[in-house]
C-alpha cells in the first residue's frame, strides 16, 4: 500500500527529530522547514499549497483566517503536541480538514516537569540559585525557608492523563490529592484522591495547586482575581498546562501581597514574551515550556504525528482525531 503514501505531500511547519523526518520521507513526499524558522501565516499558506497534509506545532496559530485560505488539497493537520489550542478545530471541520494530536506519549515527561515547578516554587529555587551564584549567602535557621510538600494538600485542576501522572508522583511526596475535573473519575482511576464538584471547593483546600487541564473557553483565565481569593493564604500554584489559564495581573498582585506564596510556570501567556513582572518577582520559578522536552518523548511525539497522517491516509480515519 506504500504507493498511496508516496503520492501524498506533507508540509512540516517546524523541524522535528531527524530520525522522524527521515521516517516521514520514506512514507511521503515531504517539504521540511530545514532552518527551523518561524513562518508567517502567508508563508504557511503559500508553502503548503501543493500539499495534502500539514504537521504543525504549538508555535503556529491556525485560526479561521489561515484555515480558510489553505489549499483545497489539505485534508489533515497533524499537531505535534497533546494540546491543540493553537488550532481552530471548528474552522478546520468546516473545511473538512481533520485535526489530530499526540496524546499519551508525553504524559510522563510533562508530569515530571509539573513536579519540578512545584518543587522549584515551594523551595524558593529562583532565590536560591541567585544566592548560590552570587556566593553571598550565610546559613541561618530561617534562610530561604519554603513550603513542605509532605502532609500538604495538592489540588489538581484537570485529572486527565497528566493530572493522574502528577497525582501518582505527588503521593510519594506524602501529599494528599484533591481534584476537580469535568467528570468524576471511576474509582480505579480516582484511587484515594478526593473529588470536588466546584473549583471553589477545590481551591479552598489547596495548599498546592497543579494546573493540568486543557485550554478551552471555560478554562481561560480560570485563575483570576475572584478565584485567587478561594485559596488558603500562602498557597503554591504551578502551571504546566497552558498560559491562558492564568490571568496575569491578578496573579502578580497575589504574589506581591502574599496571598500566593510562590508560582511555578512552565507555560505562560504570549510565549516567549512572558509578562515582565514575573521576571522581577523572586517568588516565581519559570521554565521555557519544557513539559515534553526529553529526547525519548519528542521522538515519540514526532513519530506519532507522522503515524497519525499515515493512519488517516491508510483507512480514512485516525484514533487521535480531535475534531
Amino acid at each position: 500500500s506504500n504507493w498511496i503514501f508516496n503520492m501524498k505531500k506533507i508540509f512540516f511547519t517546524r523541524k522535528l527529530i531527524k530520525t522522524s523526518e527521515k521516517y516521514a520521507s520514506n512514507l511521503f513526499k515531504v517539504k521540511l522547514n530545514v532552518d527551523d524558522i518561524l513562518l508567517s501565516k502567508e508563508e504557511i499558506i503559500n508553502q503548503s499549497n501543493d500539499c495534502d497534509g500539514i504537521i504543525s506545532t504549538v508555535t503556529e496559530v491556525f485560526d479561521n483566517d489561515i484555515i480558510s485560505k489553505l489549499s483545497k488539497r489539505i485534508v489533515i493537520i497533524s499537531n505535534f503536541g497533546v494540546g491543540f489550542n493553537n488550532i481552530d478545530i471548528k474552522a478546520a471541520k468546516k473545511r473538512n480538514i481533520i485535526v489530530t494530536n499526540t496524546p499519551d506519549v508525553l504524559t510522563e515527561a510533562t508530569a515530571e516537569i509539573a513536579i519540578l515547578i512545584i518543587l522549584g516554587a515551594a523551595r524558593r529555587a529562583t532565590e536560591g540559585i541567585k544566592y548560590a551564584r552570587n556566593k553571598n549567602w550565610r546559613w541561618s535557621s530561617d534562610f530561604l525557608n519554603g513550603k513542605e510538600l509532605n502532609q500538604s494538600n495538592l489540588g489538581i485542576l484537570g485529572m486527565g492523563r497528566v493530572g493522574r501522572a502528577v497525582a501518582h508522583r505527588a503521593r510519594s511526596f506524602g501529599m494528599k490529592i484533591h481534584y476537580y475535573n469535568r467528570v468524576r473519575l471511576s474509582p480505579d482511576l480516582e484511587k484515594d484522591s478526593v473529588y470536588h464538584d466546584s473549583i471553589k471547593s477545590l481551591f479552598s483546600v489547596s495548599d498546592f495547586l497543579s494546573i493540568n487541564c486543557s485550554s478551552t473557553k471555560e478554562t481561560k483565565h480560570i485563575i483570576n482575581k475572584k478565584t485567587l481569593n478561594y485559596f488558603p493564604k500562602g498557597a503554591v500554584i504551578a502551571n504546566s498546562a497552558r498560559g491562558e489559564i492564568i490571568e496575569d495581573d491578578s496573579m502578580i498582585e497575589a504574589l506581591k501581597n502574599g496571598k500566593v506564596f510562590s508560582l511555578g510556570l512552565d507555560v505562560y501567556n504570549g510565549e516567549p514574551n512572558i509578562h515582565p513582572e514575573y521576571l522581577t518577582l523572586s517568588n516565581v520559578f519559570v521554565l521555557p515550556h519544557l513539559g515534553s522536552a526529553t529526547y525519548t518523548t519528542r521522538k515519540a511525539m514526532s513519530d506519532l504525528a507522522i503515524d497519525n497522517i499515515r493512519e488517516f491516509f491508510e483507512n480514512g480515519n485516525c484514533k487521535n482525531i480531535v475534531n
